[in-house]
């Protein structure tokens, strides 16, 4: 069987599978209880400094986004770091590290911007034995107002200020949790590397609301009549999370960084896919928030079986294999030609397929009297959209055309579309044609 034991930056761990900093990892009974189910490491939940409390409101924390089927599919909280007293929390570390060697005890913390802060609190962090720090520059809601989080991952100045502070005052490894409330977030990841960070982990939330109580006229979820924006995670955030990493992990500046990824990860399959563009191990919430610990299982038996399945041994051997095949738009083979091809035996005849072609996109979809639904070749550019709605899995495939074969829509032979792609002009690295 494959060994899904992992060593991200030398921390090893049974599985690549970690709980991330949220409500599941804030105090000793649960990252217990998420041990004892499987789970391969943890960051605790976001620890401050000494003083003031935190207070959380005592209302809802959640809002929520549903599918059809009521399946959660993205969650929006306001809720703030641990609320929980400092040396309460270093204790709960301090004896569930001893029982669980073998686990990866990652400590996210968030102080304020000062160095002083910093100093003060990571001897505190270090004496529990946990295996490394979590710098949380990303929280977008309640503590950024506070010049903290967000506030801080939004300026990569800062990032590379306080991670060289980090690594000053703290020897084990350092990873940087990055905001994707930017506009380019190979910015921060490269400040966060040259402070010294050992790793970046991503993507914190995003800066949302979820929906609006229409009786009342607030925000949900609504705390005495009001609401706020909060941070978004879930299923709904993958596709963002994903690019992000893509882009730091192809990026000349921050290419070898390593990456844990964070947003979205339900299935063993997310977690291939992530670690596919470059991430060493996944971390996950919304999964755990709505499942229960025990999800893991799933995650781990299915990781293991395709791992089987595609011949590798250990978790190391895919790790980064599709980076090489993201790329930007103007490097797209202009010279490949598909088209959509249904299978009648699979058909269930509902008519998406049509009436989302026919409305709007190419009219490359003809329906017969008796409800008989074939493609128009002369008309199908290929644009998917019919795969994407139609029910049925597999029903409708995009098929390439073989060079030298005729494309019925522009009358052009496949491959001689352009004369050369190495000569076109969308191709930025092409050579000036003779």
């Amino acid at each position: 069987m494959a060994d899904l034991t992992t060593h991200f930056l030398g921390i090893k761990s049974p599985n690549p599978f970690w709980l991330a900093s949220a409500p599941p990892t804030d105090k000793e009974y649960n990252v217990r209880r998420a041990f004892e189910a499987g789970w391969g490491g943890v960051v605790w939940k976001t620890l401050g400094m000494e003083g003031p409390p935190v207070v959380n409101v005592n209302g809802p924390r959640y809002g929520a986004i549903y599918g059809a089927d009521r399946r959660l599919m993205g969650l929006n909280n306001i809720e703030l770091i641990t609320d929980r007293p400092l040396e309460v929390n270093l204790e709960e570390i301090t004896r569930v590290k001893a029982d669980y060697p073998d686990r990866a005890i990652i400590v996210s913390i968030m102080v304020p911007c000062e160095e002083q802060a910093w100093k003060d609190i990571l001897p505190k962090v270090a004496a529990t034995g946990a295996d490394g720090i979590e710098l949380n520059f990303g929280c977008p809601h309640g503590m950024s107002e506070r010049g903290m989080g967000a506030a801080v991952g939004q300026v990569p100045e800062y990032i590379e200020m306080v991670t060289r502070w980090c690594k000053q005052y703290y020897d084990k490894p350092v990873i940087v949790k990055l905001t994707p409330n930017i506009t380019d977030v190979r910015k921060p990841a490269a400040a966060a590397k040259r402070g010294g960070a050992d790793a970046v982990s991503l993507i914190n939330t995003i800066n949302s609301i979820t929906s609006v109580n229409l009786d009342t006229m607030s925000p949900e979820p609504s705390i005495d009549g009001k609401g706020s924006h909060g941070g978004y995670c879930g299923p709904a955030v993958k596709p963002i999370a994903m690019s992000m990493v893509s882009e730091i992990a192809r990026h000349p500046e921050t290419h070898g960084l390593p990456i844990s990824g964070i947003g979205g990860v339900t299935t063993w399959r997310d977690a291939a896919e992530f670690m596919a563009l470059g991430c060493g191990n996944v971390q996950v919430c919304t999964a755990a928030m709505t499942y229960g610990f025990k999800i893991v299982q799933e995650m781990i038996s299915g990781l293991s079986q395709w791992m089987d399945e595609k011949g590798f041994e250990n978790t190391s051997e895919f790790v980064g294999m599709a980076v090489p095949n993201v790329t930007d738009w103007q490097y797209l083979n202009l010279n490949y030609v598909a088209k959509a091809k249904i299978s009648q035996d699979d058909c269930i005849k509902c008519g998406r397929c049509y009436a989302a072609c026919e409305d709007t996109s190419h009219q490359a979809i003809a329906m017969s009297a008796d409800r008989v639904f074939e493609v128009i070749d002369s008309e199908c550019v290929a644009c998917n959209l019919c795969v994407d709605v139609c029910p049925v899995e597999n029903c409708i495939t995009m098929e390439p055309m073989k060079a030298g074969e005729v494309d019925p829509r522009t009358g052009k032979v496949v491959s001689d579309t352009y004369a050369n792609w190495t000569t076109h002009p969308n191709n930025p690295g092409a050579v000036a044609a003779e």
